[in-house]
């Protein structure tokens, strides 16, 4: 699973566009089987998940476009990790996403009975400030998380199930 983030169009930010290179590299060297893209695609002129799709399909022809899934509804990390289990099906999963969101994006979909292990994309390349930015950020989502971990909302979308065994080319709206 790759976790959205910032996108400009259909242009990656720099950090999503490094977990999205992440996922390609975990697939192409047989630590995974399908891709699942989860982002935010909750307003017409914003579509995170479409635009790393193309991304993959650019950088990454020998993954097969049936492997490939999106989930459009991924507002947070845990819509995510709720609709990977419920919507998609997936039992386990290796979350890929920088090295300051993996203690929580794993926590989260381990609080819901999802196996998953992270992988975290370098973040080096990224300022001092960046980084801190990003460390005090994860500091009030850690709260939130730990909310959602013991209430365990239902995302803001659920909708039909698309199971990951089956072909991921049906998300593609």
């Amino acid at each position: 699973m790759v976790l959205g983030s910032m996108t400009y169009g259909t242009r990656l930010s720099a950090v999503l566009q490094d977990r999205v290179k992440g996922g390609i590299w975990l697939l192409e060297n047989g630590k995974g089987e399908k891709l699942l893209l989860s982002g935010d695609h909750g307003q017409r002129n914003y579509d995170e998940v479409n635009a790393m799709r193309l991304y993959v399909l650019e950088n990454a022809p020998a993954i097969p476009a049936e492997n490939i899934f999106m989930d459009h509804a991924g507002f947070s990390t845990w819509d995510s990790m709720y609709r990977a289990r419920d919507v998609f099906a997936v039992k386990d999963l290796i979350i890929v996403t920088q090295e300051f969101h993996i203690a929580r994006a794993v926590c989260m979909a381990q609080s819901l009975g999802l196996d998953a292990v992270g992988y975290a994309v370098n973040q080096e390349k990224f300022s001092k400030a960046s980084i801190r930015y990003w460390n005090i950020r994860e500091y009030f989502a850690r709260v939130k998380a730990y909310v959602s971990i013991v209430v365990k909302p239902r995302p803001r979308y659920l909708g039909e199930k698309i199971p990951i065994s089956g072909d991921g080319q049906l998300t593609w709206d």
